[in-house]
């Protein structure tokens, strides 16, 4: 499935819009993640445990995301865009929202 953060894919054309797809999920850092990143916040630098749990959020947001325009019929997302929010007070839960438009493309 091509998708893009443009709202356009070069070389084809959109024949038809599908609608608004996303996908959301809500992780919290798991023990030993929030062990590390606890003690790293003290000492500073690098947070790698928190970084590590937050491109996981992101690649299961994005792998719901395309689920969901699969679904739908599509065979391409434009606009694609990912929001990240607090869910639960002192960090421990992160909600990555991950959501664009799916369209049926072919060749121009």
């Amino acid at each position: 499935m091509a998708v893009t953060t443009t709202f356009t894919i070069e070389g084809y054309k959109i024949k038809e819009y599908k609608g608004v797809v996303r996908g959301i999920i809500v992780r919290s850092p798991t023990i030993a993640q929030g062990i590390v990143g606890g003690l790293k916040n003290i000492v500073g630098g690098r947070i790698g445990a928190y970084t590590e749990m937050c491109e996981q959020a992101r690649q299961q947001a994005y792998d719901l995301l395309l689920e969901h325009a699969h679904e739908l019929g599509a065979n391409a997302i434009v606009g694609l865009r990912y929001d990240a929010s607090e869910v639960v007070s002192k960090g421990s839960a992160t909600e990555v929202l991950c959501y664009g438009t799916a369209v049926v493309i072919e060749p121009e």
